[in-house]
């Protein structure tokens, strides 16, 4: 998988639009002038989160010992889950904490190193183990552009609207489901090759 793939994988499902009226609706009892330093604070936790993940994710899979055929049906599958709640998100509401702050929940857990994003990032480093650096500097990348998207929210919530964003999710969502079905269909055609050559080298 090169940068830019892993790139757009990873900005697909950290989806920064999408996060906007979550973050927004989270921040609503905290004064304006803490806001933007909050979000900071709460952007460089998911990091941290992200980051152990991925180095952590091959010696987890190693210990379980999971065949990189089995991490590409598994990551199809999942990042197809994660696109259908894209394309149809129902009614998610978080409500703000009582105190005036959010710590860790619900800003860098899970709204940014949330389960799908972990499972992403433990997906990526696990089954290329030989392109560590390009898969960091992609998550560097989109927590970059989270991370901005997230500090600027007001303003662009008030470019896009309600509407706009719930649009952009959406296609959002659709251009995962293509890159989910394609995982999934890469990991099935590794497993019927590698079937058929057991069954030659099966004795008559």
């Amino acid at each position: 998988m090169t940068f830019v793939s892993a790139l757009v994988l990873m900005l697909l499902v950290m989806d920064p639009l999408g996060n906007i009226p979550l973050s927004l609706g989270v921040l609503q009892n905290v004064p304006h002038h803490r806001r933007r330093r909050i979000v900071i604070r709460e952007m460089f936790i998911a990091l941290a989160v992200l980051v152990g993940a991925m180095f952590v994710g091959p010696y987890v899979m190693s210990v379980l010992h999971l065949e990189n055929i089995v991490l590409q049906l598994a990551g199809g599958i999942v990042l197809f889950l994660i696109a259908i709640h894209m394309i149809f998100p129902g009614e998610t509401t978080l409500t703000p904490p009582e105190e005036a702050e959010p710590l860790i929940v619900p800003l860098a857990i899970p709204l940014v190193a949330g389960p799908s994003a972990v499972a992403t990032i433990l997906l990526l480093s696990s089954q290329y183990p030989h392109n560590q650096m390009e898969v960091l500097l992609a998550l560097l990348t989109a927590w970059g552009v989270t991370a901005a998207t997230l500090t600027m929210a007001v303003p662009l919530s008030g470019i896009l609207g309600k509407r706009g964003l719930r649009a952009v999710e959406r296609l959002m969502g659709m251009v995962l489901i293509m890159v989910a079905t394609q995982m999934f269909i890469s990991g099935l055609r590794t497993f019927l090759l590698n079937l058929d050559t057991l069954k030659q080298l099966k004795p008559v």
